[in-house]
């Protein structure tokens, strides 16, 4: 792999160096890289920011339950065709199926005139059949188009990222076949990385302030959707744009605003009743 295909971060995306190693070694294999972790931890924005590190197309399947294979490798657009042979109204030539057969998100991929980067997200959504047959197109970029006895074979082979919330188990033959990383939630040093990346002239107080609060929070018991990043981050701009907040509030055990942290109410109340009581004491 040459310096100018090598990936070292790009943009607003913290990149710690084994999450680098091992996307670089992922397209130095030519293996699919998969990443679990929480939501929030930076899975689906990795693959963006590889797009734009090496200035590749990105394109997102984004997983259904209901998905079928075929739909992210194609689709054949019978519904037009049949109106288009009764209304005869149409510039397309009704007796070429090609016409009517519509690239899907691998599909798109394959065909693709320049290499492109390939997010397949939250695979853990799909069903095991789905997710291994998947996987044998994507080890012999190639599909069939049964509609017209055509193969469609990659011009490029993509760079492969798979998203995992861990949802559910992905089956061995799958495992074996991909390169893989966790992606911890980010420890506080790592949190104020991030934050200066998005915030460079943030006061030095609030910043301290902020992530020991959220980390507070975040670790409360029985929170069914703990704070991610992005709940901190749009937290720091409401904060900011208060002219009336201090951090010194946040020292006092006064959050503002905690509806941007917390979403659902069951977690709400119980972050709410957690600062009350941590005002009595």
């Amino acid at each position: 792999m040459t310096e100018k295909t090598a990936f070292s971060g790009a943009g607003r995306y913290v990149l710690d160096e084994e999450l680098a190693a091992i996307v670089n070694i992922s397209m130095s294999l030519e293996m699919p890289l998969l990443l679990k972790g929480e939501p929030g931890t930076g899975k689906t924005m990795l693959a963006h920011a590889i797009a734009e590190s090496l200035k590749m197309p990105l394109i997102v399947l984004n997983v259904k339950s209901s998905m079928k294979l075929v739909d992210a490798l194609y689709q054949y657009d019978t519904l037009t065709r049949l109106n288009d042979s009764r209304f005869g109204d149409s510039s397309r030539d009704v007796s070429n199926i090609e016409e009517y057969i519509r690239m899907g998100k691998i599909g798109q991929a394959f065909v693709s005139d320049i290499r492109t980067v390939l997010l397949i997200d939250e695979i853990d959504k799909a069903d095991t059949d789905f997710q291994d047959d998947m996987l044998d197109v994507l080890d012999q970029m190639e599909f069939d188009i049964i509609e017209t006895d055509k193969s469609i074979r990659a011009r490029h082979r993509p760079v492969i990222i798979i998203t995992s919330n861990a949802k559910k188990d992905l089956s061995d033959p799958f495992l074996g076949r991909c390169n893989f990383h966790h992606i911890a939630f980010p420890d506080p040093k790592m949190m104020r990385k991030i934050i200066h990346v998005h915030f460079p002239t943030l006061d030095e107080d609030l910043l301290e302030s902020a992530v020991q609060s959220f980390y507070i929070l975040r670790d409360l018991d029985a929170v069914e959707k703990k704070p991610a990043t992005r709940e901190l981050i749009n937290w720091l701009r409401a904060l900011n744009a208060d002219p009336d907040f201090s951090p010194k509030k946040l020292r006092k055990g006064e959050i503002p605003f905690l509806g941007v942290l917390f979403k659902k109410s069951g977690d709400y109340q119980r972050a709410a009743g957690f600062l009350n009581r941590r005002k009595r004491f």
